[in-house]
């Protein structure tokens, strides 16, 4: 592949095991949502959050303490001072104990809720950065996507960057930072054992949980390229749907949605049990250390060198402490999880756009509209050459049409002038500008398409006719409507304007989608028009009345028609005959045919099977 055509892929990379320099890669993505430029009200509250989180944990940190001194104060020691302690002292160590369990937590609380902002604003802009990363790729790129496998990799990954900016800052961190602290605290109450057994639990526990966690992350991936598998035969499916019922494939694509299906029940089923051995494993070694201090606190108690509210304080700690252990194994598996989906997205947002502004472009500037293609040579595949010098020129409010059998290279010119590819040799100018030295953006604004297909959004017939000029009025889209001559079509709905057109717009007929698109170009008001086999695909009647519209339309515009119907094009100021990718011949409808040519033979055979068709038309009335 030539580097000006990279390979490109519909998707990121087949799965592979994210190693330790992907994942921290993945990582320093979130780095500058999580400290955004420019924010200061953001960083303040990430400070802010993190400050209450110290609070918390240090509040959470004496709560046992506050245990111990309790029930050590209700121990009995014998005379009127013990009872008298034992009546006042608990009470106000009770309530202290109460008073810091809230206390710990409503810092938590607060914690979340002051992150809130910053959590949401970075998803947000994840969501948003990879949205227009996808519109800045290229077209070969959307050519080849699988949308509905693309779209479950930036679901999840969206998901999992949310997971790690709540749980890695503020779970995972703390974690560590409260197991230090209490391993500290036995250590200076009591002797090292109760630190080394409660330290020795805390690694075995944290090492089983990544060893066998990084052992079954391989059928967490094979559940994710499982349900991307079936997600995209699902999509693929419904968007044919008139196809599927045309040839009644229903069971077909049943067992085809099936057979993914199963694949991810299998792959399922092993992240279960592999889940559950997991949890098992971590069950025991808890089990082991809370025996272990135990054991150690006991002695201590039957030798008089610890007190019963020592020994509540031990276990009182090692429960507060395992329990957001446990919770860390579920984070760790989450975290690994979401690395996993985080590397689907990032391959995506890695994928460089193909063709690029340079640097610095300035927008183009349309005053006449002339176009030239001067000696341009382009092909998708290096192996494959599509235009082969082609050079034409399109003078200021023209009318050129581009003819051709299928596979010559016609729709590929109108791709080359909106700049969805860059060509390999020669130059497209506008106005006498170079495409590759002004910015897109302003190109394809400064042109107008009517396509052979037209493809509507899923809105309404408002939507879709305002889409040309974004923020246009309702007069605006009315004038354009009438012009287009949909306005009495869409009167007559019941929803009028507001009507839905349905996905992909498959409520409407192809000739009212194409006078949508007509409404749509009008409203944007380009001073370049493509009509890009506009009617290939109607009925000579409907034919005829979407001609009249685009010669309208097309009246003092520089128009360039790309046509199979040969009677479309019969009042073009130039025609030229586009073969094997290069031009054979050019001149107007008449000077064509009294050549006796390419373009004489093409317009006798049309004729002759529009004849037949006429016969057979009137046979069947």
């Amino acid at each position: 592949m030539s580097p000006r055509h990279p390979p490109a892929s519909g998707g990121p990379p087949p799965a592979r095991r994210v190693g330790l320099r992907e994942e921290l890669a993945s990582l320093r993505l979130l780095g500058p949502y999580l400290w955004p430029k420019g924010r200061g009200d953001l960083k303040a509250r990430v400070l802010l959050a993190i400050l209450c989180l110290v609070v918390a944990k240090l509040v959470n940190l004496g709560v046992p303490l506050l245990y111990k001194r309790a029930v050590d104060a209700l121990t009995p020691h014998g005379g009127q001072a013990g009872v008298a302690a034992a009546v006042v002292v608990p009470v106000f160590l009770v309530i202290a104990y109460g008073v810091a369990r809230v206390g710990a937590q409503a810092f938590g609380e607060l914690r979340d809720a002051v992150f809130a902002k910053v959590e949401q604003h970075a998803v947000r802009m994840v969501g948003l950065s990879t949205f227009r990363h996808l519109h800045a790729l290229s077209l070969r790129f959307h050519l080849e996507r699988q949308t509905g496998g693309m779209s479950r990799a930036i679901e999840r990954g969206i998901r999992g960057i949310e997971f790690l900016l709540s749980f890695m800052l503020f779970n995972v961190v703390p974690t560590l930072f409260e197991i230090l602290l209490v391993c500290g605290v036995l250590w200076r109450l009591y002797t090292f054992e109760f630190a080394l057994v409660t330290f020795a639990t805390i690694l075995c526990y944290i090492a089983f949980t990544f060893i066998v966690s990084d052992w079954r992350i391989k059928y967490r991936r094979e559940m994710n390229e499982r349900d991307s598998e079936a997600n995209t035969k699902a999509i693929d499916s419904l968007l044919n749907f008139e196809t599927v019922k045309y040839f009644a494939n229903e069971e077909h694509e049943a067992r085809r949605f099936d057979q993914a299906l199963r694949a991810y029940e299998r792959a399922a089923v092993r992240s279960q049990a592999t889940l559950s051995l997991l949890n098992i494993g971590q069950g025991a070694i808890i089990a082991a250390g809370l025996i272990g201090v135990m054991l150690l606190a006991g002695r201590g108690v039957a030798q008089g060198t610890m007190t019963v509210g020592d020994f509540v304080l031990v276990n009182t700690y090692l429960i507060q402490l395992y329990m957001p252990l446990n919770f860390l194994g579920m984070v760790y598996r989450n975290i690994k999880q979401s690395l996993t989906d985080l590397e689907k997205m990032a391959a995506l947002l890695k994928v460089e756009a193909e063709v690029k502004d340079a640097p610095g472009a300035p927008p183009i500037h349309v005053a006449e509209g002339e176009i030239r293609f001067e000696d341009v040579h382009f092909r998708y595949d290096p192996r494959r050459p599509i235009l082969k010098g082609v050079s034409f020129r399109v003078p200021p409010g023209k009318t050129v049409a581009i003819v051709g059998p299928s596979g010559s290279g016609k729709s590929t010119i109108a791709r080359l002038l909106f700049r969805f590819y860059d060509i390999d040799q020669g130059a497209i100018r506008i106005d006498g500008q170079d495409l590759r030295a002004v910015a897109q953006e302003s190109l394809r604004r400064a042109i107008g398409v009517v396509p052979q297909d037209t493809v509507l959004f899923n809105d309404t017939i408002f939507y879709n006719i305002a889409y040309g000029r974004p923020g246009a009025s309702a007069a605006e889209v009315e004038t354009a409507a009438r012009l287009a001559r949909i306005h009495d079509f869409i009167a007559h709905l019941p929803d009028g304007y507001r009507a839905q057109v349905g996905e992909r717009g498959l409520k409407l007929s192809g000739g009212e989608k194409q006078r949508v698109a007509i409404a749509r170009v009008i409203l944007k008001h380009p001073r370049i028009l493509i009509c890009d086999e506009a009617t290939s695909a109607l009925d000579t009647k409907t034919e005829r009345e979407i001609q009249a519209s685009l010669k309208e339309v097309s009246a003092d515009r520089t128009t360039l028609v790309i046509a199979h119907r040969l009677s479309t094009v019969v009042d073009a100021d130039e025609i030229l005959v586009l073969e094997a990718g290069e031009i054979v011949e050019r001149g107007r409808h008449l000077d064509l045919l009294a050549k006796g040519g390419v373009y004489a033979e093409m317009w006798a055979r049309q004729q002759e099977a529009a004849a037949r068709e006429a016969a057979l038309e009137a046979v069947a009335e």
